[in-house]
């Protein structure tokens, strides 16, 4: 992280305090990824357009609609960045390291989700067990912010066990659980490039997700990661890729989406 990076997020923190009032305890933060962002409407509590967060990115990508409510349980963060949009790194950290700021201690991180595993189908919800880092950058490279966390960060166990566990109790049928390879974009991934994430162990993949559970690991919160498929991985079945069938899939799945994160909100209050 560039110099003057903690005093950003200092300066996120106060804009969102001196314009909204978090109701109640929120220890609680959710990203939304792709075409799952109308979960943010199913919730009440002031709201803040990212463009009226001091420092914050614009979002550029259709499904990703900028906006960050607190609502009972949650803050809610509708809408992410990416660095294939030409953000930096720490960018696309920002609004974990908010989070945090705002006494978040449990990461909610969701995406939509290329099937590599031939065994999911579009519309399945895929808990995330681990990931592979393959967009050749670290959000944390850069001067050490040992105030915030250790130099070298503990990744073996990312998304939590724990977590995971109140996830599937919370839902009524068997929840697969995979590895979510993430890589840069914004090309879709070749068929050889699907056969080598196979081989490698990849369950699904994506552009986002990664930057910000390392960023999370970093700042000691628990995460939870559970992808949306949204599609088949490329060669597997015969028909090309688009973002629109992205967008569209997970608005199909909102329902689902939205009745698996009820379920589960009250359960890690409990905890």
């Amino acid at each position: 992280m560039r110099a003057g990076f903690e005093e950003r997020v200092q300066r996120a923190c106060r804009s969102v305090s001196e314009q909204i009032s978090p109701p109640g305890e929120t220890g609680v933060g959710i990203i939304l990824g792709s075409g799952l962002g109308d979960f943010v409407d199913r919730a009440e509590g002031p709201t803040l357009p990212y463009a009226a967060i001091e420092g914050f990115p614009r979002t550029t990508v259709s499904g990703h609609r900028g906006l960050l409510k607190a609502a009972e349980r949650a803050i809610i963060m509708a809408g992410r960045f990416h660095m294939y949009e030409g953000w930096e790194p720490e960018d696309v950290v920002l609004p974990v390291f908010l989070l945090k700021g705002l006494g978040v201690d449990t990461l909610i991180v969701t995406n939509a989700a290329g099937a590599v595993n031939p065994e999911y189908s579009p519309g399945d919800l895929v808990l995330i067990r681990d990931h592979l880092n393959l967009m050749g950058r670290n959000p944390l490279v850069g001067p050490a912010a040992e105030r915030l966390g250790p130099r070298f960060p503990d990744m073996s166990s990312v998304y939590s066990p724990r977590l995971r566990a109140l996830a599937r109790d919370a839902w009524p049928e068997p929840m697969a659980e995979g590895v979510y390879a993430g890589l840069l974009g914004p090309s879709y991934e070749t068929p050889a490039e699907i056969r080598m994430l196979r081989a490698l162990g990849a369950d699904m993949v994506g552009m986002s997700t990664v930057p910000e559970a390392v960023a999370a690991a970093f700042l000691g919160m628990e995460v939870l990661g559970i992808s949306c498929i949204t599609n088949m991985a490329a060669g597997i079945l015969d028909q090309p890729l688009s973002h629109e069938e992205v967008v569209e899939t997970g608005s199909r799945a909102a329902g689902d989406f939205a009745r698996l994160l009820t379920d589960v909100l009250p359960r890690i209050g409990r905890e």
